[in-house]
């Protein structure tokens, strides 16, 4: 029993410092951009030398494939938050609530975004572990595109995985043009972001979905 517990230790200790390095990576990004990152600059702000870091990630490419997955594994952690506030009654409300989620998560994370959803990096793709809780959100939001066409509320032949394409590219496009031409504005009242009822509305009825009342 007590051989176990210094191993132990040392497992929380390697992963308290992991997740300081991303904190500090996450700060690298935000004030120079995802290409900016470099595990210099990371170890200079840690007051480490650089191949320091090296016992923790074996190149910069692993950096980001651990903020790739960070980032994607707390959207997930947010979206189950509002779907566990939902009692599936009114399925419009809770596409909305989501969708709302999803977004003002992006925007208020403005140092994972880029890295999430472009490609900013030259040569970097992430893991398929890194990459699973993207899979998982993207799993759940089919399932409930299945639920809305089984509900009368999309179209009965409706193609969901055109459905589901159409869906992610309205979604990153209010995204893209937050971020892009209006950073920092609050979610409620962004540029674009505050265009999130219309164009869920837009979308929905595209697809032969019920109107959306209109967000006050």
């Amino acid at each position: 029993m007590t051989g176990t517990v210094p191993l132990d230790r040392r497992q929380r200790r390697r992963q308290e410092t992991i997740e300081q390095v991303l904190d500090v990576a996450v700060e690298v990004m935000a004030d120079h951009g995802v290409a900016g990152l470099t595990l210099g600059e990371v170890a200079r702000r840690m007051g480490i030398r650089p191949p320091s870091l090296y016992v923790y990630f074996d190149g910069k490419h692993a950096l980001y494939d651990a903020l790739f997955e960070r980032g994607w594994r707390t959207l997930l952690e947010n979206i189950r938050a509002v779907e566990a506030t939902r009692d599936g009654t009114d399925l419009v409300a809770d596409l909305v609530a989501v969708e709302s989620a999803f977004v003002r998560w992006a925007v208020e994370h403005p140092a994972y975004a880029p890295l999430m959803f472009w490609r900013p990096v030259p040569g970097f793709a992430p893991s398929a572990e890194a990459y699973a809780p993207a899979v998982e959100i993207a799993v759940s939001s089919r399932a409930f595109l299945a639920r809305l066409q089984a509900a009368g509320m999309l179209a009965p032949g409706a193609d969901l995985d055109l459905v589901y394409r159409t869906q992610t590219a309205v979604i990153s496009g209010v995204i893209t043009q937050q971020l892009a031409n209006a950073p920092g504005e609050p979610f409620e009242t962004g540029t674009f972001t505050s265009t999130l009822p219309d164009v869920v509305a837009m979308w929905l009825a595209h697809h032969g979905g019920p109107p959306i009342p209109p967000s006050d």
